[in-house]
């Protein structure tokens, strides 16, 4: 079986992250990302929903949501050093693997030029399936498609280039969440807090779970007992790309 070998984090000038909701990178990988821009590393948000369909006030105008969504996750962004985070604006609960959604995140992943992608895994996860979202896999399918083939490729939504000049951009490796089979793991333990803070942003989301932290606090170190070391950890399939 072919080893991947991860990146060094001072070799990643700037990431991007693809998240599927508001919130969904914070539960996910906001540890990492803190860890990361403590270091100097540039990263960027490209969230695909305004998470519309989300929530759980009933007397909430539901017009209303997308934007207190979107105000949240810019809150939450800025915990853990992110200030570039951008919304694509589709509908929550509909994401489709479509050649549009496609065409967007290869524009995303042209602007940026990031070396390094976080992803939803397009797998399912049976073990966690009440977690993750139809809207996950489909966001997940939807960015491996961009990075692979279609960012790199000058043919593959000619319009970018042609019009907009963006030229293609080689992703050299993708870090999923939510995936089966993770193989890289992140220690977060000093940056738990940073999450924890990161996670209470989203109000609208957050704010009626009493046991969020200690849930959180379960998983990871759940997922840290699974490297054989002590703390709070993070998990990733990473693969390379080039």
């Amino acid at each position: 079986m072919r080893k991947t070998s991860v990146l060094k984090d001072a070799q990643v000038e700037c990431a991007l992250v693809v998240a599927a909701h508001p919130d969904d990178v914070d539960f996910l990988a906001s540890g990492t990302i803190a860890r990361w821009t403590a270091g100097g590393m540039r990263v960027v948000y490209c969230i695909v929903t305004d998470g519309d369909a989300g929530g759980f006030d009933p007397d909430r105008e539901r017009a209303e949501v997308p934007a207190l969504r979107r105000e949240e996750q810019l809150a939450a962004a800025k915990v853990v050093g992110v200030d570039d985070v951008r919304f694509l604006g589709y509908a929550d609960g509909s994401v489709e693997v479509t050649t549009g959604l496609r065409c967007d995140l290869s524009r995303a992943i042209r602007q940026v030029r990031p070396r390094r992608v976080v992803m939803h895994s397009p797998e399912v996860n049976w073990p966690w399936l009440p977690d993750f979202h139809p809207d996950h896999r489909a966001t997940g399918e939807a960015t491996l498609r961009a990075v692979y083939p279609d960012a790199r490729n000058a043919f593959a939504h000619p319009q970018l280039l042609r019009n907009e000049g963006l030229a293609p951009w080689t992703v050299e490796e993708i870090w999923m969440v939510g995936a089966p089979r993770p193989n890289h793991y992140v220690d977060v333990t000093e940056q738990f807090q940073l999450k924890m803070q990161a996670l209470r942003a989203h109000v609208s989301q957050t704010a009626h779970a009493e046991d969020l932290e200690s849930t959180v606090r379960e998983r990871l170190a759940r997922q840290a007992d699974e490297t054989g070391r002590p703390g709070l950890a993070e998990a990733f399939h990473v693969v390379t790309t080039a």
